[in-house]
């Protein structure tokens, strides 16, 4: 079922976003100090693009600096990219067929919002870690 979910999720909206994500993230490796970031909106890019069996766990081993990106990452990009994952998700939850995509969508708010600190693992292993 997550094969079926998966691929009908690329096809109307997983590519689309993962392009954006890609986009986002090669302009913000275009500074050293944006790295970080770029590598973040690549995960999130893969997340995006393929997110029924995945999930993501909080690292408790991140420290401060992903602590401080987060804060930055909030103020610049976060608050408007999990407001557009809020929208879409209550959109398409308004047909029955959307709701499993709707739900994707809600399932991509912590990441989107809060990125650095955060790893992507599958659903059948919720609590590994590197």
């Amino acid at each position: 079922m997550k094969t079926i979910l998966n691929i009908i999720w690329l096809i109307l909206s997983g590519f689309w976003l993962f392009l954006g994500y890609l986009a986002a993230g090669v302009i913000l490796c275009i500074t050293i100090i944006g790295i970080p970031f770029g590598i973040a909106a690549f995960r999130i890019g893969i997340y995006a693009l393929w997110p029924f069996g995945y999930t993501t766990v909080e690292r408790h081993d991140a420290g401060a600096p992903s602590c401080i990106g987060n804060v930055l990452w909030l103020v610049l990009a976060g608050w408007w990219l999990a407001l557009t994952h809020i929208v879409t998700g209550i959109v398409l939850c308004i047909t029955i067929i959307g709701i499993p995509f709707g739900i994707a969508n809600f399932k991509l708010i912590p990441v989107s919002l809060l990125p650095l600190g955060r790893e992507i693992v599958p659903t059948d292993q919720p609590f590994a870690t590197r």
